[in-house]
């Protein structure tokens, strides 16, 4: 049985077993529910916490053959996370190609690794029961897209969500890699704890939208960042400008400058802007990323720009 079988019939086990346990309790569970905590017991709540905090955070575990891993995160879902992770790494690669890079998907719920790297198919298991990466383009990649059917949701709870991320950490044969650019998943819950506290993490980039609504959640995010010690390279400003391809009027359709105000914030910088593109649209929905299919537009040359920011943030892989 493979790897990916394996990690499917635990998650529907689990299910099964997590929704009987939910029936069996029955009114009972719905009378805790609806029952207020005591003062005493909100502070006995209180102390366990604590207790369990002051043990620590789990030591961290380097991925066996990965140099530095970058992570590309938002806090706000629809502000073009995942084509920018996509876009990094292709700049990456396009910026040094001695360099060997990887691309990692931990969107458990909405993997779009896949089809923005026009990649289909189950990975094949290396002699060690490792998960080889899909190749394209020249970066490998591993998502959950690649575990589960295209239109199949992933309806599962927390626990397996956790026991899934594991396994895209732990059980990918990677090979030999100078940059890791993980794709996380919108918001600042349990997957973006678990893979900050038990993967060594280079550096993160926020990607946000100039909007006030999309900055509140990217202003969460940098401090989610900073609470496990993950060093913050700066903002991308995603969106930032639409300007018409008929008359060449430039139109701010999310506002001007709103991560730039929200880096000085921060104490961070604006690592580069991207505008809002059709190109750039196309180019993710038909598998072919701007970066690998027009490399001399100007918006493939704003993700190279932001590249070598954000290689010239990392530590020297010499170090």
């Amino acid at each position: 049985m493979g790897i990916w079988q394996r990690l499917l019939l635990f998650g529907a086990v689990s299910l099964r077993a997590g929704g009987g346990a939910t029936a069996r309790l029955g009114g009972s569970l719905a009378m805790v529910c609806r029952r207020q905590l005591s003062g005493a017991e909100s502070e006995t709540l209180k102390q366990r916490r604590t207790q369990i905090m002051s043990r620590g955070l789990p030591k961290q575990k380097p991925i066996e053959g990965v140099k530095q891993v970058i992570v590309v995160a938002s806090g706000k879902g629809g502000v073009g996370k995942s084509t920018t992770a996509v876009n990094l790494a292709l700049a990456l690669a396009a910026n040094d190609s001695s360099k060997a890079i990887g691309l990692l998907d931990v969107d458990v719920y909405g993997p779009s690794i896949p089809k923005m790297m026009n990649l289909k198919g189950n990975p094949e298991l290396s002699q060690s029961n490792l998960m080889r990466p899909l190749l394209n383009y020249g970066i490998a990649c591993m998502s959950m897209g690649f575990l589960v059917e295209e239109n199949e949701p992933v309806v599962w709870r927390g626990l397996m969500v956790m026991s899934a991320i594991e396994k895209l950490l732990r059980q990918v044969d990677w090979g030999q890699l100078d940059y890791l650019v993980v794709d996380m998943p919108p918001g600042t819950g349990d997957v973006q704890l678990s893979v900050s506290q038990n993967i060594p993490i280079t550096g993160a980039v926020i990607v946000s939208t100039p909007q006030d609504i999309a900055l509140m959640d990217a202003h969460k995010g940098a401090e989610m960042f900073r609470k496990v010690h993950v060093p913050v390279l700066g903002l991308i400003q995603n969106m930032s400008v639409f300007q018409c391809p008929k008359c060449k009027h430039k139109t701010h359709i999310f506002g001007a400058d709103g991560a730039r105000k929200l880096a000085h914030t921060l104490g961070l910088e604006v690592l580069g802007d991207i505008p809002l593109h059709l190109n750039i649209r196309e180019a993710s929905d038909t598998g072919q990323p701007i970066v690998f299919s027009q490399p001399e537009s100007d918006e493939a040359k704003a993700y190279l720009r932001i590249a070598v920011e954000v290689v010239r943030r990392l530590p020297s892989l010499s170090e």
